[in-house]
């Protein structure tokens, strides 16, 4: 399979991969076991009709779950299915009970538990799903060599998503904390510890808008529809968490060297 050639890390990478996305991107796309599986997807997924039949074929989950970055999931199947099964039209559905909303997108995308006819059987079902697939195993492929360029993609795509939502600035908000690979991005450009998650929810939400009026004049996500914006809030992203790296490593050195003077007394 191609690999993407990411030769720097940090915002240098970042500037690297933008200019040679698009060629490096098709080139991904184009490698055989990418063709093989978004063809066999949209070939059969029309024939699915139940969450059952969808977790039983493994190569139709692995192109689902991918989509959704959800990868991690392939054999947790009776998982999956109550997820599927379940919905997103009632409190109790299991999507809506947990805090990542990859899992409600996941299940609204496909219907099983929506509707009488899932949308699997819609003629252009098949495109919509392994387009998203391949957008998210490209950034997997990045990620393989640099997690943190694999977040600012995803940024890029579910940034937008969001901010285009005719919701209040708020629920835009819960829906980035409620995103792990949007919240990772923003905890960073901030400067919040992880730990930030423990606390309470409305404490949480005020925070980062505090930030964001803080760092960008406004808390109002569709700001970031702005690429200047959206490109500033990368770079921070990018810049701090080497900045965090390297701290880390720094740490990690003195404290191997206190060990080993330690020894050497």
């Amino acid at each position: 399979m191609f690999q993407p050639t990411i030769p720097l890390g940090g915002y240098a990478g970042w500037a690297f991969l933008s200019r040679t996305k698009e060629k490096q991107q098709a080139a991904f796309e184009h490698s055989p076991v990418i063709e093989r599986e978004t063809r066999y997807f949209e070939k059969n997924i029309g024939k699915i009709r139940t969450a059952e039949e969808l977790v039983s074929d493994r190569t139709l989950l692995k192109v689902a779950l991918g989509a959704f970055g959800l990868d991690d999931d392939i054999n947790s199947k009776a998982f999956i299915r109550k997820i599927l099964e379940d919905g997103t039209l009632t409190t109790d559905a299991l999507a809506n009970k947990l805090s990542d909303k990859r899992y409600l997108a996941f299940s609204k995308a496909f219907g099983f538990g929506d509707f009488a006819v899932p949308r699997t059987g819609l003629s252009e079902f098949g495109a919509e799903i392994t387009g998203l697939f391949k957008a998210r195993s490209f950034e997997k492929a990045v990620g393989d060599q640099n997690g943190d360029l694999r977040l600012a993609l995803s940024l890029q795509r579910d940034l937008k998503e969001i901010a285009d939502k005719k919701t209040s600035v708020d629920t835009k908000w819960y829906s980035i904390m409620g995103q792990p690979p949007l919240r990772k991005v923003f905890e960073t450009a901030f400067g919040l510890p992880s730990s930030y998650a423990t606390i309470d929810l409305d404490t949480q939400l005020k925070g980062f808008k505090d930030r964001a009026e803080r760092t960008f004049g406004s808390a109002d996500i569709s700001q970031f529809t702005d690429p200047a914006k959206q490109e500033k809030l990368i770079r921070l992203f990018l810049v701090r968490s080497e900045a965090q790296a390297f701290t880390a490593g720094a740490v990690r050195g003195q404290t191997a060297l206190a060990l080993l003077q330690g020894v050497g007394r």
